[in-house]
């Protein structure tokens, strides 16, 4: 089955309860890595937008506006040094998520680039080890490879910044990320790539369980709304990535884009009002119910 499809449908299937005895007016404000953001609802690590989409505006950069401008955490995956440079430099708090090289002097140049540019943290995709064939996987005419826990380890210490493993989507991987130091971790099976996919929200709650409750844990696949954010963050998320879905909100403009993140941010609040969640730290899972897929 398609794990995309999969993954709509289970968030779907999730209902909520509401509580408006001693209700308040709650705070979507979220701190992340010593710093304040306006939303838990944050840009997705998406790229090579320019050689995808036809923009007025660098489709990168345009990007990282959007971010700037909603105070939100922004995310960049895959691109050319220069380009994270500009990226950084329009004010977002970046987060740099490098591939999985088999270029072992890539990604320590990848991984230091990105702190002397000032990126808030830094990271690695391991998803995008193996093609679909279970080879080592060739991303843009790049040779990615399986990457050891001893290898993991270097890439942490290599770097001041917290460093955050994308494309966890079990406790086994999320445990040795952990043993590994990472700071933090992305729910994800990176926009289907397994068929069959755990959607990562069913994988979340035992995650959490497993981690505690000072790992952060960010989830992305399928978020739309401010809904899907909610149902997230009530099962453990600490927040939430948005990227196909602004995709075509981007194509319209950044100033587009970013009105779609503060929309789904009003709607985050909205439903948070209407569950008695004071603030981002405040979600009760009990609040959520299965209605069948």
């Amino acid at each position: 089955m398609d794990s995309n499809q999969i993954t709509r449908d289970y968030f779907d299937s999730l209902l909520l309860e509401t509580r408006y005895m001693e209700a308040v007016v709650p705070s979507i404000t979220m701190e992340l890595y010593g710093e304040r953001f306006s939303s838990p609802i944050m840009t997705a690590a998406l790229s090579h937008l320019k050689t995808l989409y036809q923009m007025e505006e660098e489709p990168m950069v345009g990007y990282a506006r959007c971010a700037a401008r909603t105070n939100s955490v922004h995310w960049i995956g895959m691109m050319e040094e220069e380009e994270v440079g500009q990226v950084i430099a329009t004010g977002a708090r970046t987060i740099r998520v490098v591939k999985p090289f088999a270029d072992e002097d890539k990604i320590m140049r990848q991984l230091c680039h990105a702190e002397e540019k000032g990126a808030l943290a830094v990271g690695m995709d391991i998803d995008h080890i193996f093609d679909r064939h279970g080879n080592p996987d060739v991303v843009m005419g790049e040779q990615m490879e399986p990457k050891s826990m001893q290898q993991m380890k270097a890439y942490v210490q290599a770097t001041h910044l917290p460093f955050v493993v994308k494309g966890v989507l079990s406790v086994h991987d999320a445990v040795r990320c952990a043993e590994a130091g990472a700071r933090g971790i992305v729910v994800s099976h990176h926009g289907g790539r397994l068929q069959d996919a755990v959607p990562p929200l069913m994988a979340l709650p035992e995650i959490r369980r497993e981690l505690g409750a000072d790992m952060p844990i960010f989830v992305d696949c399928g978020v739309c709304s401010g809904m899907d954010a909610y149902k997230a963050l009530a099962l453990g998320a600490t927040a939430v990535s948005v990227g196909r879905h602004l995709i075509s909100y981007l194509k319209e403009g950044t100033d587009r884009a970013a009105e779609r993140i503060e929309e789904m941010s009003r709607e985050l609040k909205g439903i948070m009002a209407s569950t008695g969640v004071r603030d981002v730290n405040s979600f009760d899972a009990a609040v959520l119910h299965h209605g069948g897929m």
